[in-house]
């Protein structure tokens, strides 16, 4: 039984909830900034990021 599937695939799955994670806790941020709640929604950006990267990974790895 040979395997296909490339050996960085774990590494990328990480990139890509890493980078959501960072992306949308850097908008909540910045929003929280502009608004006066910082910290409560970088909160929320974490909780969100968090949750879109493992949409994205499972959506783009659904065999990982």
């Amino acid at each position: 039984m040979t395997n296909d599937r490339p050996p960085t695939r774990g590494a990328v799955a990480g990139s890509i909830m890493l980078a959501a994670t960072l992306l949308c806790a850097g908008v909540g941020l910045g929003v929280g900034a502009l608004v006066g709640a910082t910290v409560p929604l970088l909160i929320v950006g974490l909780g969100v990021g968090f949750a879109a990267g493992i949409a994205l990974v499972r959506a783009h790895f659904g065999d990982l």
